[in-house]
């Protein structure tokens, strides 16, 4: 079949919940034995057992991505389980959504911290492996907000637009040993981070949508799977939009 990931080794990083917990079920679906890394260790036990039982393999990290010395010890951990690593899945964010000029310097930290420096953090533990194998695939969840701009989310535009400065970096730096590394950028996704948002707001988002509908986590998780195949070993340095035709960049 087109798109196995048989023997693939992968961490999912924000895989309690939303986008994260769908690919981490996504991969295991195409084969892959999947690390699920959280600060959620319940959710995380839920979907392992989920996993389990759909005759896959999966191994709990409990990690925030925003702690360097968590970091490391969950990527020690995956390697010393499994032996290799084949795919890093950087999808841990968090808002902290208010006007730039009400902005708290902490509140602009914390979704720096963890939505872009966890990604750093993530791809220095992963690269040690995967310079060694000559072979890895990193997907970056951005956001479409990256690429149009959103009032009263600066923190959480500027650490998704810095990913995709990051994946381009990086693609290019490893590139030679053939290790892709992209972005893909979701538009509005059903996820349990926009469940709260209130209905007019969904209305009048669904409106600007040309498909006329919200995605689904699964619709990214089939992309990051696609990604994460040996079908798209010549991808490199790309952002991949996933939004409905939101935003046609």
């Amino acid at each position: 079949m087109m798109f196995s990931l048989k023997d693939k080794v992968a961490i999912v990083t924000g895989a309690s919940q939303g986008i994260g917990r769908a690919t981490a079920l996504a991969l295991v679906e195409a084969g892959a034995r999947v690390a699920v890394a959280a600060r959620n260790t319940e959710k995380l036990a839920a979907l392992d057992v989920e996993i389990q039982a759909a005759g896959g393999t999966a191994l709990v990290v409990p990690m925030s991505v925003a702690d360097a010395g968590e970091v490391k010890a969950g990527f020690q951990q995956v390697l010393a389980k499994f032996g290799r690593l084949d795919i890093l899945v950087n999808n841990a964010a968090i808002t902290r959504d208010t006007l730039a000029l009400r902005m708290k310097l902490e509140d602009w930290d914390a979704v720096l911290r963890t939505n872009l420096t966890g990604a750093y953090l993530c791809i220095q533990q992963a690269l040690g492996a995967m310079l060694k194998q000559r072979s890895g695939r990193i997907i970056n969840i951005s956001s479409v907000v990256a690429e149009t701009g959103n009032a009263g989310q600066a923190n959480y535009v500027a650490s998704k637009a810095g990913l995709i400065g990051l994946t381009r970096a990086i693609a290019v730096e490893v590139a030679s040993r053939n290790i892709t590394v992209n972005a893909i950028a979701p538009g509005f996704i059903e996820t349990p981070m926009t469940d709260p948002l209130p209905q007019e707001l969904k209305d009048k988002m669904k409106s600007l949508i040309p498909l006329g509908r919200f995605g689904t986590d699964r619709d990214i998780a089939a992309a990051i799977a696609f990604l994460a195949s040996d079908e798209a070993a010549y991808i490199t340095g790309q952002v991949l939009d996933v939004n409905g035709g939101m935003h046609m960049g």
